[in-house]
């Protein structure tokens, strides 16, 4: 299974934010759209990743407060990504090394999606799931073998 097979399913609704805008913008934008992340992007590049994470460290820094914090000062400048031919196995291995909620699909330099870790359990969950229905049907559809002993 790929990261395309995600993407397929998820859909292309996409929520992106530029580094110069206010933190206190993308949280509420984040919260709205019940969200955990923002992809950033300045000049149609990939510059950042803004997740809730990064926004409660950038709060608790400032005593609990957004103040006039830019999604610049907050935002993982080096995100992890994968490419729609990712396999999962090696997206879920990614992402448990860097204890990443969330990952952009980047094909070059084109934006193709934002999979969350969520996403990538439910895929390896409904595959197995699929995997067990079949080899149920398979076993509960073999034919009954006859006793060639008692002949």
């Amino acid at each position: 299974m790929k990261v395309l097979d995600i993407l397929r399913v998820k859909g292309n609704t996409l929520y992106t934010v530029q580094p110069d805008e206010p933190l206190g913008k993308a949280a509420q934008i984040m919260a709205e759209k019940d969200i955990g992340s923002l992809v950033v992007m300045e000049h149609g590049d990939l510059v950042g990743m803004l997740t809730f994470r990064e926004v409660i460290v950038c709060i608790v820094k400032n005593g609990g407060e957004i103040g006039n914090t830019l999604v610049r000062t907050a935002m993982d400048d080096h995100p992890l990504t994968c490419t729609s031919e990712t396999e999962l196995d090696e997206v879920r291995r990614m992402m448990l090394e860097r204890h990443a909620r969330y990952m952009p699909v980047m094909n070059q330099k084109m934006l193709m999606g934002v999979i969350s870790f969520y996403d990538v359990a439910k895929a390896v969950v409904d595959s197995q799931n699929f995997e067990n229905k079949m080899l149920k049907a398979y076993i509960r559809d073999w034919p009954a073998e006859e006793d060639s002993a008692a002949d």
